[in-house]
């Protein structure tokens, strides 16, 4: 294949893991507080208080380390950082449906936030590889790619079997 049709292979690649990662990171949003109120007893104002600290961690670490990532990311490339960032993901997501009280689960959640960057690297890789004529088009399909798997999480996250028992 030429190597100006990599750029194409890529885009579609990366919108379609970027879809499943939107959903990944929203599948589990709207539940967190049921969660969290099943690793403890908690009254109502201290499960806000956990659930806004869980909720948040992830954000805050993300804001402090996404520059290093970025220049990391500068220095060794995107698909390094992508692949880097899939694999935390995929070792901390699973790692929280194994936690047995809400301070696990908070310091995976600021994990998660350590190791974030997929969605970032996916967009700078697809925006230094597509002509300059398709790269509106090509970031616009990744945003609408990650937008749609958001949207798409918790519907699916609702409709999953591990959350009908809870009532």
């Amino acid at each position: 294949m030429k190597h100006k049709e990599i750029w194409k292979q890529n885009l579609i690649a990366l919108s379609i893991s970027v879809f499943i990662a939107g959903i990944a990171f929203s599948e589990v949003r709207p539940f967190l507080s049921l969660y969290i109120d099943t690793l403890g007893h908690f009254t109502h104002r201290q499960l806000n208080l956990l659930s806004g600290l869980v909720f948040s961690g992830i954000y805050f670490v993300s804001a402090v380390v996404s520059p290093w990532w970025g220049k990391l990311a500068d220095k060794k490339g995107r698909k390094p950082m992508i692949l880097r960032a899939s694999l935390g993901m995929a070792i901390i997501l699973a790692a929280m449906g194994l936690v047995t009280n809400v301070w696990q689960l908070f310091f995976l959640r600021m994990a998660q936030g350590a190791v974030s960057g997929y969605v970032s690297n996916s967009n700078a890789l697809i925006a230094t590889q597509v002509p300059s004529k398709k790269s509106g088009q090509a970031l616009g399909t990744m945003a609408s790619a990650f937008t749609a798997g958001n949207l798409l999480g918790p519907f699916i996250g609702g409709r999953s079997p591990l959350f009908f028992h809870i009532g």
